[in-house]
């Protein structure tokens, strides 16, 4: 088995490059992570790829965590390091369907997952295996590779990563079965493939007994540590705390690879001394058996659990240098040079490099690039940093050091890292054809670095349209990411209806201005018809340019410029957007393909949006039809409702509440069905008509409850639903209710007093066809006022409902003096100020009168 190094990295800030201390504690491999470490690996060396990791479930219920990332830097990918099951990237498609996925050019990916080529919009292909054992799906397997245009990925690709997978799968099968769960809750483990480079330097010794831990090191493995060694330890957990943490598992990979034939094994790693300073170093070792009554052979009580029992690991620790891989000629040039490794790290720096980089050699080779240079260390480079290690196209962008002082920064990327070149400015460049102002904010894109800072906001906005569910709520996502991203200034959005452009949101427009263009038919010679009918996005530097390709468009008084961005979801034209900017700008080609990019993403949320607010109306429609239009008028009795439908995902529910009236005495229901949606609403409907049908045919309240449970399971609509049912006879007050499953009712008595009763009750509908529904008998005296409510109205997130009761009753207490219908209306105040409602509330009051009442308000007295 081959086994490579890794760590955890810190904390992030940002979705690019951070600083960040390497003083996390060391992290002693154990069997999972080996196994997934091993299998990402392999894949990754098995399809000619560069980058590769693996996705486990998690702790949360369909929410995957990336496990380990092998070949990238893992603070770069830190956005994708959780993915739920249920969003539009290959990962968790691959993981619901259950079928790998192979994407070989950035073409195909942005055609079937357009959000990923939104965070990713870089040349490369990728492949992705689901991991299952058994009955068990356990994660996905991923793989980065290069692009092969116009070629698929070939069936070997294919077929090894599937069997890397199904090697993987049935590893963490064994792992599940012998007691480990299988989920990843954790930041991911960051391993990187070997490098075979050789590179010679200070030379020390040791051999290392791998059942003990204890490690013989003579004086220059101390000396290159940095270590006394009158005072080293001699423990390899010494050792590996000397060790960078990301390098720290490839100390294991060289104990778990070397074979039983002595056949050395070789890794490099990253050293901290103790001084603050880091070198490059070839940790090479080979088994040798330990001979009877050796240093192998101890007693039970000294023994450890290393993975090769009583062997001992013998071999050399080499410093390979700062200038290992270029020498002299690299000083010799009079550009700045310098190479990184797959992790991002300064594996190479010439002279000049030194330099314009700020510091010696021993300084910044092994250490990661914006974490060695803190004017790199800023998210509008983080994005050509992840260009590098994901495409292999040169790149190049102008860098500040500070005010007046730019370096212009040139990738060279390859197969194991990438190759840069530094050169000083006298000033910053800019994109041919830009028209931006030297000296601009980020926002008016002064740079093309300040372009790429721009490039993390559409990460934020493909994330944010999965849980916009309205066309109003989508909109408004793409004002609050998708302006500030490029540095608009106006925004609309029109929307294709029977072969009209309507104007369906705008903001920073001039008032009115946009009225002309409202309804425009799909024949009209306008931009923002044209980009929809063609399918390809128009850009205009500057409204200069707009007048001449469209003489006697209407124009407003800006001179900025503006982008006209087809809406185009699944092949259907949606509708168009424009955007406005104040000044006169250039759009880089990135830019034009994140824009094109982006549009298809706010396309298919808003006709997610369009079939969302049909099945909303026509649920809406449902249930008021269901719910009763008007309560009967009695005599000494007064009923007053009120319903608000929840606001979260602008979604229906199935509460209900009804008044019937039996003979001499009325029945007051209430319920809620589980769930939300049309279903819902349709299961809340037959259970009102049961409870009604039940109710008119004199059954008892028991009965009526227990035939609607019964009605209810033989529906089988795979929902259960609660109900308070109660009969009261309006000449004496007395009442007898049953309760299934739902909140216990309010009784305000003629004083004020208020309590909650306590009623026994069976289990929710819909559950046990056998279950009895016991009766309790109450008296609503003259004056009192029973309430009746479903838990929308007492839920608060993160409170108790004990609490919620508790605000109820106080509330319902203090309406002395007040109507029944002041009284509702007080109950439900607060509910209806919360914009964010994720229930439906229904609540339904009942007053008692004797014949003598003429006023008919509530006594006590009024405590507000």
């Amino acid at each position: 088995m081959t086994w490579y190094g890794a760590a955890r990295p810190g904390p992030s800030r940002h979705s690019g490059p951070q600083h960040r201390t390497s003083d996390s504690p060391v992290r002693t491999p154990d069997e999972l992570g080996l196994a997934l470490a091993e299998a990402a690996v392999e894949a990754t060396g098995a399809v000619g790829g560069y980058a590769g990791g693996v996705y486990l479930r998690s702790e949360t219920q369909g929410l995957l965590r990336l496990a380990v990332l092998v070949g990238l830097p893992g603070e770069l990918m830190h956005p994708w390091w959780r993915m739920h099951v249920n969003r539009p990237f290959p990962v968790a498609e691959a993981f619901r369907s259950g079928r790998s996925i192979h994407l070989a050019d950035a073409e195909e990916a942005m055609r079937r997952f357009p959000q990923l080529m939104a965070g990713l919009p870089f040349p490369f292909g990728s492949m992705y295996a689901p991991v299952t054992g058994g009955r068990e799906r356990y994660g996905v397997l991923a793989v980065l590779r290069p692009a092969t245009t116009g070629q698929p990925v070939g069936e070997p690709d294919r077929r090894r990563l599937d069997q890397v997978a199904e090697r993987l799968g049935t590893a963490l099968a064994g792992i599940d079965s012998a007691g480990t769960p299988i989920r990843w809750s954790d930041e991911p483990i960051v391993a990187r493939a070997p490098d075979t480079t050789r590179r010679t330097a200070r030379i020390g010794r040791f051999e290392w007994d791998l059942g003990s831990g204890a490690l013989t090191a003579d004086d220059g493995l101390c000396d290159i540590i940095g270590a006394d060694p009158e005072h080293f330890p001699r423990t390899i957990e010494a050792l590996a705390a000397a060790v960078a943490p990301e390098d720290v598992y490839q100390l294991w990979a060289v104990a778990h690879e070397a074979g039983p034939d002595g056949t050395p094994v070789s890794r490099r790693l990253r050293l901290r001394r103790p001084d603050g300073t880091t070198c490059l170093v070839e940790f090479t070792g080979r088994t040798v058996h330990a001979p009877p009554g050796g240093a192998g052979e101890r007693g039970a009580g000294e023994r450890g659990t290393g993975p090769l029992g009583g062997s001992r690991l013998t071999g050399l620790l080499v410093e390979l240098g700062a200038g290992a891989a270029g020498g002299e000629a690299g000083d010799r040039l009079p550009e700045g040079l310098f190479s990184l490794d797959r992790a991002g790290r300064i594996a190479y720096v010439n002279r000049s490099a030194r330099k314009l980089l700020g510091g010696t050699g021993d300084e910044l080779a092994g250490r990661v690039l914006w974490e060695a240079v803190p004017w790199l260390d800023r998210p509008a480079y983080g994005d050509y940093y992840r260009a590098a290690l994901l495409s292999d196209e040169p790149l190049q962008f102008q860098a500040r050091r500070s005010e007046g002082d730019w370096v212009s920064v040139t990738f060279y990327p390859g197969h194991h890292g990438a190759t840069c070149r530094l050169s000083a400015l006298e000033r910053p460049a800019y994109e041919p054809g830009s028209m931006s102002r030297p000296g601009a904010g980020i926002g008016q894109f002064a740079s093309p670095a300040d372009r790429a800072s721009a490039l993390y906001r559409p990460v934020a906005l493909a994330i944010a349209l999965t849980e916009a569910v309205t066309a109003r709520q989508v909109s408004a996502v793409v004002t609050e990411e998708l302006l500030p991203a490029f540095g608009g200034r106006q925004l609309a959005i029109y929307i294709l209806h029977e072969q009209h452009l309507y104007l369906a949101w705008e903001t920073g427009f001039p008032t009115g201005f946009l009225e002309p263009f409202d309804g425009v038919g799909l024949d009209a010679r306008l931009p923002g018809v044209e980009t929809l009918t063609t399918g390809r996005p128009i850009f205009f530097e500057s409204m200069e340019q707009l007048a001449g390709a469209y003489p006697g468009i209407p124009l407003d008084a800006s001179i900025g410029a503006r982008a006209f961005l087809p809406l185009i979801a699944s092949g259907r034209p949606v509708g168009s957007c424009i955007l406005g900017f104040d000044q006169p700008r250039g759009f880089a080609p990135e830019e034009r393909t994140v824009l094109t990019a982006l549009a298809g993403l706010i396309a298919q949320a808003l006709a997610r949006a369009q079939r969302y607010d049909t099945e909303a109306a026509l649920a809406r429609g449902l249930q008021d039809a269901l719910l009763p239009r008007r309560l009967p008028a009695l005599e000494n009795v007064e009923t007053v409702a009120r319903y608000l439908p929840g606001t979260q995902g602008m979604d229906v529910g199935g509460d209900w509440y009804d008044v019937i009236e039996t003979g001499s005495r009325i029945a007051l229901v209430i319920g809620d069905v589980q769930g939300h949606g049309v279903s819902a609403a349709a299961t809340m409907g037959q259970l009102r008509s049961a409870v009604r049908a039940f109710a008119l045919a004199g059954r008892e309240p028991d009965e009526v409850i227990k035939g609607t449970n019964r009605l209810l399971i033989d529906l089988d609509p795979g929902q259960f639903a609660t109900c308070c049912y109660v009969r009261l006879d309006p000449a004496t007050g007395a009442a007898q209710a049953v309760r299934a499953g739902h909140p216990q009712p309010l009784l305000r008595r003629p004083d004020g007093t208020t309590e909650t009763l306590d009623l026994p009750g069976g289990v929710v509908l819909g559950v046990d066809s056998d279950e009895t529904y016991p009766v309790s008998e109450l008296t609503v005296e003259p004056g009192a006022v029973l309430a009746l409510f479903t838990d929308g109205l007492i839920e608060r997130p993160g409170a108790d409902m004990d609490e919620g009761v508790e605000r109820l009753r106080t509330t319902l207490a203090r309406a002395g003096g007040t109507t029944i219908a002041d009284a509702a209306d007080r109950l439900i105040r607060e509910a209806r100020q919360v914009v964010d409602r994720p229930d439906d509330i229904a609540l339904l009051l009942t007053a008692h009168w004797s014949s003598t009442d003429t006023e008919r308000t509530l006594g006590g007295p009024p405590r507000d």
